[in-house]
């Protein structure tokens, strides 16, 4: 009977923490515009803005010859959406709610609720995003044709996950660098746009080139994605485990870099900033 109640008490936490993550993922989805349909509708045009923006670019410089087989713009949302994906999750892990933020108070809440719920978010809003604009590629223009979607999606989930890791990162070193925090979060972004490879595909990319991004989970996540989402292509120099392993190695090191950081926690460290 004991561990019966024990069992019902354990029970009870877990759904109770769940049930904050919840509220505090709807209040980080509403927090950037208090109509949640006019966030979503930003979020879409930012997302064609890009597939536009790319498209001219590719076309302008007669670059599409080095593309996949197949639908160009598909091949160029399939980057564009993992890229988002992972510096969105990475871009709302860095402003979650910190431990010396005022809500803190408002107990049981922590700050690893406020990043689970800030992560949580901005899944919610790029999947919900990316269903949109394939929606409407898909009735608009042609028909969408995806050769392994279970694949595809879990790539996409890898790109959210490793971008979480990256932003513990910085989430834990914050407190105590916050300038290059900023600086740091904003150069990762920055330096995604190119090595990504959003823009080509491994296999074309000679030896000495090819060293130059391998070292970047998402890079193995784009081109890996590529060869769930077009049947033409075989992705024969990325994996779709490292970047698995380098998310969880992330993850455990921010996430025992923000425990720490949480116990010497102190209201006065943004005082004279």
């Amino acid at each position: 009977m004991f561990e019966a109640r024990r069992q019902t008490t354990r029970t009870r936490s877990a759904l109770s923490v769940l049930d904050l993550i919840y509220h505090s993922a709807v209040r980080d989805v509403r927090k950037s515009h208090r109509n949640a349909l006019a966030g979503l509708a930003m979020n879409v045009v930012q997302t064609l803005t890009f597939v536009l923006a790319f498209y001219l670019m590719f076309t302008l410089l007669g670059a599409r010859g080095n593309s996949v087989r197949g639908d160009f713009l598909l091949y160029l949302m399939s980057g564009i959406f993992l890229f988002l994906t992972h510096i969105k999750a990475m871009g709302a892990v860095v402003k979650a709610e910190g431990p010396t933020s005022p809500i803190m108070q408002h107990l049981p809440l922590n700050s690893a609720i406020t990043i689970a719920a800030a992560a949580l978010g901005a899944l919610y809003i790029q999947i919900l995003s990316l269903t949109v604009v394939l929606f409407l590629y898909h009735v608009l223009i042609t028909p969408v044709i995806i050769d392994r979607p279970i694949g595809a999606m879990a790539m996409l989930l890898a790109a959210w996950f490793t971008g979480v890791g990256i932003g513990l990162i910085f989430v834990a070193i914050k407190p105590w660098l916050p300038e290059f925090t900023t600086i740091g979060s904003s150069v990762w972004s920055r330096a995604n746009m190119i090595f990504s490879g959003k823009m080509f595909v491994a296999n074309s990319l000679p030896g000495y080139l090819l060293v130059l991004f391998d070292w970047n989970p998402l890079f193995h996540i784009i081109d890996q994605a590529r060869g769930y989402v077009f049947i033409n292509y075989n992705p024969h120099f990325t994996s779709s485990t490292y970047p698995v392993y380098v998310g969880i190695g992330l993850l455990v090191v921010g996430m025992m870099g923000e425990f720490v950081t949480r116990r010497h926690a102190s209201r006065s460290w943004g005082a004279a900033r």
